[in-house]
Parts: structure tokens; C-alpha cells; sequence
């Protein structure tokens, strides 16, 4: 793809682009026209994940190593803020996820899961706290789940928050590297929870009666989930996960299934010997994926675009691709995946998080030491309204 800088007079980086500033935007070739890439903000550590605050008062974006930081109109990076809680910061662990509650304007309640160290081991954890009128950190942090038993030596804590539009929060979660408890309805490792914003059981969760069961777990068997979004036309909540060497896949999780890892699989492991435990890549008594790639590209973070900015971006879901170093777009029709191109390949990053913004834009996190937050769109001249 093609790529050309221009220096231009842009749309500043506020979210209403009310105003209007030099900035320097590059410019992708795809298949529905210039894709066009500005840098919002620089100087991130393994930057993980951002979230829109209101009334466009910026963004909230966490740093693996255990910061959380605002983005402010104009691109500036606030100092860390106070009240984050100690993150476990090895390896793939640290400050992971941020999610704003469903009624933020009024509790202004602001989500974050981070690996968090136990034992000689760690597991993912998620706590909330109020964020302050000033933006200056979070009060009151108070701790609503915890990954039990912690069984992490490093690598896959999983880690997505979704509100469904009932309130519920839904947590993704990684299998910590050790296969076998994805299967193990006693443990929390492979699994896709739900619970009330204060961290306490729906009582119509499919596990509630099930003896020896977590009452969290919404579905299980799987690996490592590092995409959730609610599908905004059906209401269903979508995920992903990495498979190994292999078999990286999207789910829309049912209450109650298994989704098969280890048993079932479309990889291999790294060393290039099969899974021990699996049996193929389906299995009786296992949902296959929605959507497979057999080949893996790395995924992390996942958006719909529903916005009325770009319509050619339409019914398109976007995904982050670390080892493929590209954005994925999937064009859907309803729920069935029509076509996968890769986008943005020749910018050379690891993207970590997609998301949405309020302006119609997709917003990027690029995954590296000197992360950043770039926003993404279709060049109108290229009909990209």
C-alpha cells in the first residue's frame, strides 16, 4: 500500500473539530479509497487501551507498565493520574483495559483491569474508582473481580470490559497459559464472565446452579481474549481471541458454551508440534469459531463502525493485528464475514486497541516502547463521505 505525507490544514485533534490546526496526516491506499492516518498523541509506553471521555473533555488511556494518562483537545499527555491501583508489570502483564461506566455523568466511574500478583503468580483483576472533577486521578478504588485462582507466569490475562446494554459487565479473560483450566468450570482462567457493575453475580447467569461451577462464567474453553465490542445492530456481544501457532478467532459467546479450547483448535503450538490436548479442529460438544483465521495475525482490540461519518466504513468491524502489523476490516453481511482486507500495513506498527470515537473516526494504539495514539478515516476526496 502506498503511503504519501502531506502537510495540511486539518481538523484539529479535538473530538468536535471545531477548530482547525497544521498537523501532518499520511495517507494509505485501500479499497474504498486514501486511508488517512494522524498522529493524536506520542511518547506512549505500551500504550493498551483508550476510552472517550464526554463533553469532549479527551481521553483516558492506560500504559501497560501501570499508568493511566488523559489526552487532552489538543494532543497533550496529562501527567500519570493519582489512584491507579499496583499492577503486576511483567511480561504481557500490567494496567490493561478502561471502561467508563454506562451512567459516567452521573457516578463518574471509570473501569480498569490490570494483572495483579498473588502468591508467586498473577491473574487478571478489575476494579473502578471515581475520577476526579479535575482529571487528576481516581478516588476511592475499590476492587470488583478477581481471576481466582492466579496461575499467570506472565502472558495471557486476556482483559476486555463491555457493558451490555443492560449494564452488565462482561470481562474476557486469558487461560494464563495453562491450557487444561479453560475446561475447568472451577476456575476462572479461559473464560468470558458477567457480572453487575459492583462485581456481584446475576442471579440468570448459566452457571449459577451448576455444582462445583464458577457463578461468573458466562462461556468457556477459551484461550487468550484480546477483543470484546457489543455489535451495535444485533446487541450481541462479540470477542476474539489469539489462538497459538494458529486458529485466531472471532466468537459471539452463548450463555453456557464451550468454545473448545484446547480441545478444539485450528493451530498448532509454537514449536510446531500439535496441541496435546486437542482432538481436532472441531469437536462434539464444542461451538466452532464464527470466524477463523488460519493463519495468525496477532488480533488485539476490536470496534463496529455504525457511524454516519464514512458510510463506505459501513456495517465493517475493525480489528488490531500485533503480528500482522495492519488493521483489519471485515466487511459483514448481518453476522456472516464477507471479505478481510488489511489496512495500514505499510505503517510498519503493532496496533494494539481500536475504538470508535464519537466523531467517527477510528482511534488507534500502536504497541511499542514509543506508542501512539493515532486517528484514522477515509479521505473525502476519495469518497470517503
Amino acid at each position: 500500500m502506498p503511503r504519501h505525507a502531506i502537510r495540511a490544514i486539518i481538523c484539529c485533534t479535538t473530538l468536535s473539530c471545531s477548530t482547525l490546526a497544521v498537523a501532518e496526516v499520511e495517507y494509505f491506499d485501500s479499497e474504498q479509497g486514501r486511508v488517512s492516518v494522524e498522529e493524536i498523541a506520542t511518547g506512549l509506553e505500551y500504550p493498551w487501551a483508550v476510552a472517550f471521555l464526554p463533553d469532549d473533555a479527551g481521553m483516558l488511556v492506560t500504559e501497560r507498565p501501570g499508568r493511566l494518562r488523559v489526552v487532552d483537545g489538543n494532543g497533550q499527555l496529562s501527567e500519570p493520574l493519582d489512584g491507579v491501583p499496583d499492577v503486576y508489570a511483567q511480561a504481557q502483564g500490567g494496567l490493561l483495559d478502561v471502561q467508563l461506566s454506562p451512567s459516567f455523568a452521573q457516578d463518574r466511574l471509570v473501569y480498569l483491569s490490570y494483572a495483579e500478583e498473588g502468591e508467586g503468580k498473577a491473574g487478571t483483576t478489575v476494579g473502578r474508582g471515581r475520577l476526579a472533577d479535575d482529571l487528576s486521578g481516581l478516588e476511592d478504588f475499590t476492587v470488583i473481580f478477581r481471576q481466582q485462582p492466579k496461575l499467570s507466569n506472565g502472558i495471557h490475562f486476556g482483559s476486555r470490559l463491555v457493558f451490555d446494554g443492560s449494564g452488565h459487565l462482561f470481562i474476557a479473560l486469558g487461560e494464563n497459559n495453562q491450557r487444561p483450566t479453560a475446561q475447568d468450570l472451577d476456575k476462572l482462567q479461559g473464560k468470558l464472565v458477567r457480572i453487575h457493575p459492583d462485581g456481584k453475580v446475576p442471579d440468570d447467569n448459566p452457571m449459577v446452579d451448576t455444582e462445583g461451577a464458577r457463578p461468573e462464567i458466562w462461556s468457556y474453553g477459551h484461550r487468550n481474549q484480546q477483543g470484546a465490542a457489543l455489535n451495535p445492530w444485533s446487541g450481541a456481544l462479540w470477542t476474539h481471541e489469539h489462538g497459538p501457532r494458529g486458529g485466531d478467532e472471532i466468537n459471539i459467546p452463548q450463555p453456557g458454551l464451550n468454545y473448545g479450547w484446547p480441545l478444539a483448535t485450528h493451530g498448532i503450538n509454537y514449536s510446531g508440534q500439535p496441541i496435546p490436548e486437542a482432538k481436532g479442529k472441531t469437536v462434539d460438544g464444542t461451538e466452532p469459531p464464527h470466524y477463523v483465521w488460519e493463519r495468525s495475525p496477532g488480533i488485539s482490540g476490536m470496534a463496529f463502525y455504525d457511524a454516519e461519518r464514512f458510510p463506505a466504513w459501513q456495517h465493517n468491524l475493525f480489528i488490531g493485528a500485533l503480528v500482522d502489523q495492519s488493521l483489519i476490516r471485515l466487511q459483514l453481511d448481518g453476522d456472516k464475514v464477507t471479505h478481510d482486507e488489511r489496512l495500514l500495513k505499510d505503517l510498519g506498527a503493532r496496533v494494539r486497541d481500536v475504538r470508535l470515537g464519537p466523531d467517527g473516526y477510528l482511534y488507534l494504539l500502536t504497541d511499542s516502547a514509543s506508542g501512539k495514539l493515532l486517528r484514522v478515516g477515509l479521505d473525502a476526496s476519495e469518497g470517503g463521505r
